[in-house]
C-alpha cells in the first residue's frame, strides 16, 4: 500500500478522543441559583447552596446514556469557582455549601474515575468578577494560577475547554497557557483557542456542516463575533470539530419551570446524525438544578436518547473493512437495510474526496447514496431497501483509501 502522500494525520490522543464520539457538558455554578446564563460576577457566594448535590448521579447518567467523557464548568464568565482556589474568595469556599469545605470539581473528578469515563474542565478566560481582569499582565498570572490548580489537583483530564465568548478583542497569554497544559496533560484535547487540538464547529445547535473536514486553519471565536481566531504557529493541521448543544433549547444553565424547552427525542437523533454522522463529536449539555441533581425530565430524555442510539447502532447486521477504491460487503441473502455506516482509518489521514454507495439485488447494482467526506464516521440514511450486497466505491481520493468499517443496519 502506498503511504507516501503527505496528508495531515491525527495524534494518538486525537484518535482516542474522536472514538469517544459523545461527551456530556455540565453547566453548573452561580447562574444555577440566579436564573441567568451570564452572571456579572456580583452575586453573593451565599446564594450557592445546593441541598443534595450528587456528582455521581450526573456522571452515572452520562455513562448509562453512552457518553464517554464529561466536561464541567469549573469557572464560567461570572468568575465563581467550583473549587476552593487560592486565587480568589469568590468560590465554593465562601459559600454555605458544606460549610465552605466542598469542592465540586473534586466530586466530579472522583465520579468520572469511578465510572471509567473521561473528565474535562471548562475554565472561562473572561472573568467578570476579578478586579485585575483589566490589568492584562496581572490577570494572565491570575489565570495561569487557576489553570495550574486544576491541572495538578484533579487527576487525568481528557479536555480543556477555552470559551471565547466575552473575549473578543482580548489577547491572553496563550503561549504560557498551552505550555502549561502540555506540561501537565499532553494527552488532553485543547478546545478552540491558543493552539487547539479540537475546534468549535461554529454554532450552538450541535450541528456539523457536511462535509466537515478534520483539517482547519481557523475557527470562529464565539457566537457573538465573525472574528476568526489567531491560532499559535504550533497548532496542528488536524483539528477535528466538537458540536456543543444544550438539551434545553437556548439554556446552558438550569432554570425552574422550563421543561418545555427539553429537546424531543427526534430532535436529539437529528443532532446525532448531523454531528457524529458527519464525522464530528457531540457535546450535549445537561445542566443540574439548584438541588445539585439532574432534573428527572432531563435525565429521562438523555437516557432515552442513549437507548435509541444503542437500539439503532449497537449491533450491525453485517460489517467488513478493506482498502482500495472498492469495498464490498456480502450479506446472507436478501436483507432489508436503511442505514449504512462507513469509517475511514484516519490514522492515515482523511483520504476520500468522493464516494458512491451501491446495493446489489441479484445481478444488478443500484446507487443508494453518494457523498464527499467519510473521515471518522459517515452515516448514510437511505430508503429501506432489500439487497444481498453493499459496495462502497471511491470515485476520488487523495491517496489509497483505507476503510476501517463498512456496516449496514435496519433501524425501522
Amino acid at each position: 500500500m502506498t503511504r507516501s502522500v503527505s496528508l495531515p494525520v491525527p495524534t494518538e490522543h486525537q484518535l482516542r478522543w474522536q472514538d469517544y464520539e459523545m461527551g456530556m457538558f455540565c453547566h453548573f455554578g452561580m447562574n444555577t441559583f440566579c436564573s441567568q446564563e451570564w452572571g456579572e460576577g456580583t452575586d453573593s457566594p451565599e446564594l450557592f447552596h445546593p441541598t443534595g448535590l450528587d456528582a455521581r448521579q450526573w456522571v452515572r447518567t452520562a455513562k448509562q446514556a453512552g457518553f464517554r467523557y464529561f466536561v464541567l464548568t469549573a469557572k464560567h464568565h461570572d468568575g465563581f469557582c467550583l473549587w476552593p482556589t487560592a486565587t480568589t474568595d469568590y468560590s465554593v469556599a465562601s459559600s454555605p455549601w458544606k460549610n465552605g469545605k466542598g469542592d465540586v470539581v473534586r466530586e466530579c473528578a472522583d465520579a468520572c474515575k469511578e465510572e471509567g469515563i473521561g473528565f474535562g474542565l471548562y475554565l472561562s478566560p473572561w472573568d467578570r468578577h476579578e478586579p485585575c481582569y483589566s490589568n492584562k499582565p496581572a490577570y494572565d498570572q491570575f489565570y495561569l494560577q487557576q489553570l495550574e490548580e486544576l491541572l495538578t489537583g484533579y487527576g487525568s483530564l481528557v479536555e480543556l475547554w477555552f470559551d471565547g465568548a466575552g473575549s473578543e478583542g482580548r489577547e491572553y497569554d496563550w503561549p504560557s497557557i498551552i505550555s502549561m497544559v502540555k506540561q501537565h496533560h499532553p494527552e488532553a484535547m485543547i478546545f478552540n483557542m491558543g493552539a487547539p487540538t479540537i475546534r468549535w464547529v461554529g454554532n450552538e445547535d450541535g450541528l456539523a456542516p457536511y462535509p466537515c473536514w478534520n483539517t482547519a486553519e481557523s475557527a470562529k471565536i464565539s457566537m457573538f463575533s465573525d472574528q476568526s481566531l489567531q491560532w499559535l504557529p504550533e497548532t496542528p493541521q488536524w483539528v477535528p470539530a466538537e458540536c456543543d448543544v444544550p438539551i434545553r433549547e437556548g439554556r446552558w444553565f438550569w432554570r425552574s419551570g422550563e421543561e418545555d424547552r427539553i429537546l424531543s427525542l427526534e430532535s436529539l437523533m437529528d443532532i446525532y446524525y448531523r454531528s457524529i454522522g458527519h464525522g464530528a463529536t457531540l457535546l450535549l449539555n445537561v445542566a443540574p438544578d439548584n438541588r445539585g441533581l439532574m432534573p428527572e425530565a432531563d435525565m429521562e430524555r438523555v437516557l432515552a436518547f442513549g437507548e435509541e442510539v444503542r437500539r439503532r447502532f449497537a449491533k450491525p447486521i453485517a460489517e467488513t473493512h478493506g482498502e482500495g477504491d472498492e469495498v464490498v460487503l456480502e450479506l446472507e441473502g436478501a436483507t432489508l437495510i436503511d442505514h449504512i455506516i462507513a469509517m475511514e482509518d484516519i490514522r492515515y489521514g482523511e483520504r476520500i474526496r468522493q464516494y458512491v454507495l451501491e446495493g446489489r439485488y441479484g445481478d444488478e447494482w443500484k446507487e443508494l447514496s453518494q457523498g464527499t467526506a467519510i473521515g471518522h464516521k459517515r452515516i448514510d440514511r437511505i430508503a429501506p431497501v432489500c439487497v444481498d450486497a453493499i459496495r462502497l466505491r471511491i470515485t476520488e481520493s487523495a491517496a489509497n483509501p483505507v476503510i476501517r468499517q463498512l456496516a449496514v443496519y435496519c433501524c425501522e
